[in-house]
């Protein structure tokens, strides 16, 4: 069964606890980094008791929880493993044959009970539920996809959600930078260690993301167009992967981001770069779905019975007061 754990503040002092219902039992091991916790754990010097509740515990309402990624690692993304979230994209799933990756700064990481702050000079602040990879074990050279088993590579699970700046990211060609202001990627609650039992549970996670309150994703991990599997066997040929590196599997369809009909392509083609861009941006301001000031995200990703939950996001939006385009 998986274990969960989350890294947390109490009393001013940074610390990794088990979770247990509502209840956290701190392992007094210190503000450690997420590739040192799970060193740790895999090496037997971090005791993981089996029944908590009989330990001195905090109640979860007590502590502020932290994220439980840590940097520095690499973060690592899948772009479009969703059908419909190609096609909403603009891509055509039947003529994308190739697994689209990307880098997010760690610089993004914040708590996953918290704010996401929207810079001042973007207007269309996007969504992205995502499950999100730990790496338990480094890959220093090319794992063959037929014999490899994922599971002694993959070491935890976890909520991530790969917020993004549409109108920096597309006009702009900036992914990198769309993708990475501070607050851009929030992580947890919790890290959700995993046995070889529960790996079979994987494609049955269920992946749902609301915005005030209205369902804007849901989907299946077994929806993805590339498995973990086959992602990570493809990620050994050209990255060297570390423990604590993170990879985030994509998101699944429902995003504020929509492409334009077919039409208005062929009739931005024949614009100059500069006023294609124009047109796009002029268009995605009319979407409601885009994320404003006030706006509170929830994000969860369970099993339906249970056996695996990595716990609830809840963000709320607020305004950035800097002007980074000055």
């Amino acid at each position: 069964m998986a274990k969960y754990f989350v890294r947390f503040q109490y009393k001013n002092k940074i610390d990794w606890g088990m979770v247990a219902d509502e209840k956290v039992l701190p392992l007094r091991i210190g503000d450690l980094s997420t590739k040192d916790l799970l060193v740790g754990i895999e090496k037997k010097r971090i005791k993981t008791p089996t029944n908590i509740q009989s330990e001195k515990t905090i109640p979860k309402n007590k502590i502020t929880i932290l994220s439980p990624i840590t940097a520095p690692c690499q973060v690592i993304c899948q772009g479009a493993n969703y059908k419909k979230h190609s096609l909403e994209a603009g891509l055509n799933p039947k003529s994308k044959k190739y697994n689209l990756f990307f880098t997010k700064s760690d610089v993004s990481i914040t708590t996953a009970v918290g704010d996401v702050i929207r810079p001042k000079h973007v207007e269309l602040l996007d969504y992205e539920i995502e499950l999100g990879i730990v790496f338990g074990k480094e890959i220093n050279e090319d794992l063959d996809f037929h014999s490899y088993n994922p599971s002694e590579y993959i070491a935890a699970l976890f909520i991530a959600n790969d917020i993004s700046a549409r109108d920096i990211q597309l006009p702009q060609l900036q992914w990198y930078k769309g993708k990475s202001y501070r607050t851009f990627f929030p992580a947890g609650p919790f890290l959700a260690v995993l046995d070889p039992n529960d790996f079979d549970q994987i494609d049955l996670l269920k992946l749902n993301l609301t915005v005030n309150g209205q369902l804007r994703q849901s989907a299946e991990a077994n929806q993805m167009v590339y498995s973990p599997k086959e992602s990570i066997a493809e990620l050994s040929r050209f990255a060297h992967i570390q423990v604590g590196d993170v990879l985030l599997t994509g998101t699944p369809s429902g995003c504020a981001l929509q492409a334009p009909g077919k039409l208005k392509q062929i009739f931005a083609s024949f614009l100059p770069e500069h006023k294609k861009w124009d047109v796009f941006i002029k268009t995605q301001k009319k979407r409601k779905e885009y994320l404003q000031p006030g706006d509170v995200i929830k994000a969860t990703i369970r099993t339906p019975d249970g056996k695996i939950n990595l716990g609830e996001q809840i963000l709320q939006v607020k305004q950035g007061s800097i002007d980074w385009t000055t």
